[in-house]
């Protein structure tokens, strides 16, 4: 980071971050509300979308609350994204106190499984499942050279209660939830907390496959009687992003009483 100076000339640096974030699927959606809340909240952001043109215009609006934002574009599901995203952390490494992940990016796929080829079924466990790994790998010795981190995966109810014409999709979030709570167990004496956000319906670009009267049939069948807000599942992301040392190995749902 380039040195700041006072009114009488004497150099002096910026106040050292509390926390640094790593956001991936940042472009929009969940991912583009998470990355506002913690920008709003003062944590500085290494963000990843596959668009490189929408990065950097969500990078820009990222910089108007003041800190560090650094977009890498890339496929999550190469491994290769994560080793330029963590070379980022590691370049930022004496600027924050604490590393915190959150793998959001994901596609879905809904369809017969039967009509599901094996190219798109890889496509979609390497962003949804593969990429948890990749970005754990790299985030977790950071993590343990300062005792402390927190992850959090946003994965989805169908994770757990699964769903038809989602076999794909809904495997993926499986893995995801087990994975996070067998990592948990994993980083837990050294300060790590790792938990999961298990979203419902959600008013996002992942959902434009319903037609208007899906969507309404979909929100009929919740209790809260609607999709859940963006904004929602960033808040209640970051609040995972904080919590304390005992709320570790969790998948929290976020579905308006849906499942």
């Amino acid at each position: 980071m380039e040195p700041l100076h006072s009114k009488n000339g004497k150099e002096r640096r910026p106040e050292k971050l509390k926390r640094l974030a790593v956001v991936t699927g940042a472009g929009r959606g969940i991912g583009a509300a998470v990355a506002k809340e913690l920008a709003e909240r003062g944590y500085g952001l290494i963000i990843n979308a596959r668009n490189e043109e929408r990065l950097l215009l969500k990078a820009g609006e990222l910089e108007a609350y003041g800190g560090i934002v650094v977009p890498v574009a890339g496929d999550i599901g190469d491994p290769e994204t994560s080793e330029r995203i963590f070379s980022e952390a590691e370049r930022l490494t004496d600027s924050f106190d604490e590393l915190v992940l959150v793998n959001n990016a994901g596609i879905s796929s809904v369809g017969l499984i039967q009509d599901l080829d094996i190219e798109a079924w890889h496509e979609l466990i390497e962003t949804n499942l593969s990429s948890v790994f990749y970005t754990v790998r790299k985030a977790v010795p950071i993590m343990l050279g300062r005792k402390r981190g927190h992850i959090v995966n946003i994965s989805s109810v169908w994770g757990q209660a699964g769903a038809s014409c989602e076999a794909a999709y809904s495997a993926s979030k499986g893995g995801v939830d087990a994975f996070t709570k067998a990592l948990a167990k994993e980083l837990a004496p050294s300060n790590i907390q790792v938990n999961a956000l298990s979203l419902g319906a959600m008013d996002t670009d992942m959902n434009s496959c319903f037609s208007d009267e899906e969507k309404e049939l979909i929100a009929s069948e919740i209790p809260a009687g609607r999709f859940g807000r963006p904004e929602e599942a960033a808040e209640a992301c970051a609040y995972l992003c904080e919590c304390g040392p005992y709320l570790t190995g969790q998948i929290i749902r976020l579905d308006g009483a849906w499942i």
